[in-house]
């Protein structure tokens, strides 16, 4: 039991519980005294020694019922559900179970463990067989990841394809007792659904064995297409969903920057200062010499492309460097499509989404015309490039497409001379760069970094280029 009891805690951790070894301790100290009989005491028990916030309470509720009881609850759902649908009282239908168990015993040739379990409802046995089978799946590793599902290779370790060849061949033999004259209309119907429910217990045990990991199954999915979607192509749920991404994306990068800002504020070992100051004592380093040099926050320009075509990689980049504004002296935010416009203001007077979506809609610029990327460079020269300093990150998104206007490429090297750095995140693929109306070549060249941003993983792999 302390086995399972530590397997718990470490199913809690993985769920942002936090739960220490002392914790643990105490726990079996607690069940040392109260035992695990009782259900309600086993519980509280463990609630009382591993759960210290309130707000921990609901998942640690959640999370004692799928790793205790959640096998078992699963089974004695689908076994109230065939009742119901067989019509069936909890009398009759043990005494069709004992029919079944009868004739199984009649029936000639070996049969697997799981088989016999699932047909006998023998719960325990066959919450067993399921359990070993998860706990072989998660020690072994999925080593065919790449080329099976979970539940392909549970159903392999089952071996499933033998227990539906064993169910057809009893339901072969019935169908021959029923010619007979036997009434096994019922047992017949029991096996179709006890098949099924076979496939419904493989993918629960699969859920519940990925969110003891920490991982939602549905959720997780739905991330991973998302991440991996051209922004292109969301639509307008992708688009809700999108708001989660930018947060823990933003989180993300907050997190790595605190670690990164504590290790400078202990300083950095600099080997000429410490060289220098003990040379009295023949070049052994008695006094070492940190470097505590502090780090000034940059500023930022953002120019986002609101055209149609890049429209929801905009939305995303605006979202996101607004959330992650506090890493940041100053955020100073531009959209255009021939006009340019800036939307500072409306990000300090709005909530994020609904700045967003005010900057996108056409209220600070006519979003209707036509692309033209060498007229609003022109304008932003001409109204904000005196804004600009050595601390300056500008930051352009934008597929470059300028309908054969002028390109203005000129622009752009004036601002790489004078800015810290400029940044092109473009949603088309490279390979797409100077075909047709787009400008690229032209730009790229000025460009300290310009890279391909077609969906969220891309920007997961260069955002620490935005990153002070």
């Amino acid at each position: 039991m302390e086995d399972r009891i530590v397997e718990f805690a470490n199913v809690l951790r993985r769920n942002g519980i936090r739960v220490s070894l002392s914790e643990n301790m105490d726990a079996f100290r607690a069940l040392g005294l109260v035992g695990v009989r009782n259900p309600l005491l086993f519980r509280n028990a463990l609630r009382t020694t591993l759960v210290k916030r309130a707000a921990d309470i609901k998942p640690f509720e959640e999370l004692f019922d799928f790793f205790f009881l959640g096998i078992g609850q699963a089974i004695d759902a689908l076994d109230r559900r065939i009742m119901e649908e067989l019509g069936l009282t909890p009398e009759q239908f043990q005494k069709m179970l004992e029919q079944i168990q009868r004739f199984l015993k009649e029936m000639q040739g070996d049969l697997s463990e799981l088989t016999r379990a699932l047909l006998t409802g023998n719960q325990g046995e066959l919450e067993r067989l399921l359990r070993e089978a998860a706990s072989q799946e998660a020690a072994d590793g999925p080593q065919e990841s790449f080329r099976f599902t979970p539940y392909t290779r549970m159903a392999s370790r089952l071996q499933l394809d033998r227990v539906q060849s064993e169910i057809e061949r009893f339901k072969a033999m019935l169908q021959m007792l029923a010619e007979n004259g036997e009434d096994l209309q019922n047992a017949m119907r029991y096996l179709d659904e006890r098949l099924r429910d076979l496939n419904r217990l493989l993918r629960e045990v699969i859920q519940q064995e990925q969110r003891k990991r920490g991982v939602e199954p549905r959720d997780y999915s739905q991330r991973s297409s998302l991440a991996d979607k051209s922004f292109a192509f969301y639509t307008e749920d992708d688009i809700r969903r999108m708001n989660d991404a930018v947060t823990r994306l933003a989180q993300r990068l907050k997190n790595r920057l605190s670690v990164r800002r504590k290790k400078a504020a202990r300083g950095r070992f600099n080997v000429k200062d410490t060289l220098r100051r003990n040379l009295q004592y023949g070049g052994v380093p008695f006094h070492i010499e940190l470097d505590r040099r502090k780090k000034t926050k940059p500023q930022v320009m953002v120019l986002c492309d609101i055209s149609d075509s890049v429209l929801n990689a905009s939305r995303f980049m605006l979202q996101f460097v607004y959330s992650i504004q506090d890493l940041y002296t100053k955020v100073r935010s531009f959209v255009f499509v021939s006009d340019l416009g800036e939307v500072t203001k409306v990000f300090e007077e709005h909530e994020i989404h609904q700045a967003v979506e005010t900057a996108l809609k056409g209220d600070v610029i006519d979003v209707f015309s036509h692309s033209n990327f060498g007229r609003a460079f022109e304008l932003f020269y001409k109204n904000y490039f005196a804004a600009l300093n050595s601390k300056t990150t500008v930051l352009i998104i934008g597929d470059g497409r300028n309908n054969y206007n002028r390109p203005n490429d000129w622009v752009l090297r004036e601002i790489q001379q004078k800015a810290k750095q400029l940044i092109w995140l473009n949603p088309e693929s490279r390979m797409t760069w100077g075909v047709g109306d787009s400008e690229m070549p032209r730009y790229a060249p000025y460009c300290d970094v310009a890279e391909e941003c077609r969906s969220i993983n891309q920007l997961y792999k260069i955002v620490d280029l935005i990153v002070p």
